[in-house]
C-alpha cells in the first residue's frame, strides 16, 4: 500500500499575501489589458484535479468550462460572472462559486481579485 503525505500547511497559509509568481498578460481577456498569475499548490496523479490560488487585474474575459469543472473561492477583489445567456452573479470575497463542467461565460473584474481554484477536468 503507498504512503501518501499531506501537503504541508504552510502551503495554504494566508493565501491572501501567498507568492503567486510571475504575472503575463491573459489569454482570453477581451476588454482591459489583463495580466495573470496562478500557483499550483496540488495535481492528482493522473492529472485530472489541480487546487491553486490565482489572480487577475480589471478587465473581461471569455471563460470555457467545456471540459472542466471549477470551484472558486474569493480571497479578494470584486467581479461578476455571467452567462451566455446574460444570468449574473456579483463576487466579493468570501463567497463560493461552481462552474460545472458545461459552463461557458464571462469574467467583468471590477478590482484585481484573487481566488482559490480547484479545477476537474475530464482527463
Amino acid at each position: 500500500m503507498e504512503t501518501i503525505s499531506l501537503i504541508d500547511l504552510s502551503t495554504f497559509h494566508d493565501l491572501a499575501k501567498a507568492d503567486i509568481g510571475t504575472f503575463s498578460p491573459k489569454p482570453t481577456s477581451i476588454e482591459g489589458n489583463q495580466v495573470e498569475a496562478a500557483r499550483s499548490f496540488f495535481q492528482s496523479p493522473d492529472g485530472t484535479v489541480d487546487i491553486g490560488i490565482w489572480e487577475c487585474t480589471p478587465g473581461r474575459f471569455t471563460a470555457d468550462r467545456t471540459h472542466s469543472s471549477e470551484i472558486c473561492h474569493i480571497i479578494s477583489g470584486r467581479a461578476e460572472v455571467s452567462r451566455a445567456d446574460g444570468e449574473m452573479r456579483a463576487l466579493g470575497p468570501g463567497d463560493l462559486l461552481v462552474l460545472p463542467q458545461g459552463w461557458k461565460g464571462e469574467w467583468l473584474i471590477h478590482e484585481t481579485t484573487r481566488k482559490l481554484y480547484m479545477i476537474q477536468s475530464d482527463g
